[in-house]
């Protein structure tokens, strides 16, 4: 369980409060209109109103006592920039800011965010995989260059085991786990003998997990 420090309760922030709570975070949650803040108190720890350009309401907030501070402000850009820089100064330990474009990210990395996220952006890079091929059933981005896939078990891989097909040796890629009728298996050893029932974790390059399942 982590303390988390969360600034603004737009439609993102309150997603983000909602499922921060159901992993069982205590919350924090911060936003200048009361409405907001009356709305998501049944769901957080606990809920200011209040500015949070204001330096002297940040630090009676106790910065630096959250493991992370989320700065989800949307539509005021400014705001945004303005409290992400005082959270680092504050002794913030990590400031995971939302940022709407690219030129916004590089505002906000360089004036005190650990980290950035695009919403809109990220959703499109996985729906854009996701969904422009019949073979991919998740995907998540690590960096630039790695990836995590949920494929099927291709044809000429059924009834062989993970040691025999070895697609570590020729392609790099790591077999994380194993998915059976929505049952995940963490325990994968090259004995381990694939079906048509299973689908794959696999972990590697992009391009090397694209070339080795054809996507």
């Amino acid at each position: 369980m982590k303390s988390i420090l969360l600034i603004g309760l737009n439609r993102f922030g309150s997603l983000l409060a909602k499922e921060l709570h159901d992993l069982g975070h205590e919350v924090m949650a911060v936003d200048r209109d009361e409405r907001r803040v009356n709305e998501i108190l049944p769901i957080v720890t606990g809920a200011q109103i209040g500015d949070s350009t204001n330096e002297a309401f940040l630090r009676s907030l106790g910065v630096g006592n959250y493991d992370v501070c989320f700065v989800a402000i949307g539509g005021d850009f400014q705001s945004s920039l303005e409290t992400t820089s005082l959270l680092k100064e504050l002794g913030g330990k990590l400031v995971v800011s939302r940022a709407d474009r690219e030129v916004q990210a590089k505002f906000l990395l360089r004036n005190g965010a650990d980290e950035v996220i695009i919403p809109e952006k990220q959703i499109a890079e996985w729906a854009a995989i996701r969904y422009a091929s019949n073979h991919i059933l998740d995907y998540i981005k690590l960096d630039d260059d790695h990836a995590i896939f949920e494929v099927p078990v291709p044809k000429e891989w059924e009834g062989r085991s993970i040691g025999n097909i070895d697609i570590r040796k020729k392609y790099g890629i790591n077999i994380m786990a194993i998915k059976e009728c929505g049952h995940m298996t963490l325990s994968v050893t090259p004995d381990t003998v694939l079906d048509e029932n299973k689908t794959l974790l696999v972990l590697g390059e992009q391009r090397a997990i694209q070339k080795c399942f054809r996507l």
